[in-house]
């Protein structure tokens, strides 16, 4: 579920049409909603209202019974369909063929895009040193 909520509409539907676009329906059709994030000072402080973010969640079953849900952050319906879809394949049994057409894929795009930000990082980094001065 954490690579469908990273991966893009176009990578889900890739992997829903590799699939052969499992027959299904919904059990919860896409909903736009809120929730309120909450934050720790310093991580292990007092919890606080951090603010809002925006999700969409959707359910669906598919022909052989299954459910799948997904939750994912911002307002795409058509992207949280074929999450729960693919989480619906994946509680169906069809663990391999999704880590086939699906999770490598995006596994893969997620490592090259972290690699390409850390090089981009790693070239503005500036080394700075202090020089020890002789006085006592």
């Amino acid at each position: 579920m954490a690579l469908s909520a990273e991966a893009t509409h176009e990578e889900l539907s890739a992997a829903f049409d590799a699939l052969g676009r499992p027959e299904h329906g919904d059990l919860r059709a896409p909903e736009i909603g809120l929730v309120m994030l909450r934050g720790r000072t310093g991580g292990d402080g007092a919890p606080f209202n951090l603010g809002e973010a925006t999700v969409t969640r959707a359910a669906v079953r598919l022909g052989s019974g299954h459910v799948g849900y997904a939750y994912l952050l911002g307002r795409d319906p058509a992207r949280a369909r074929l999450a729960a879809v693919l989480d619906a394949v994946q509680q169906s049994g069809g663990t391999a063929a999704i880590e086939r057409c699906f999770a490598d894929p995006v596994r893969r795009r997620i490592a090259h895009d972290r690699a390409r930000g850390a090089a981009r990082t790693a070239a503005t980094r500036v080394d700075f040193f202090t020089l020890v001065r002789g006085e006592d």
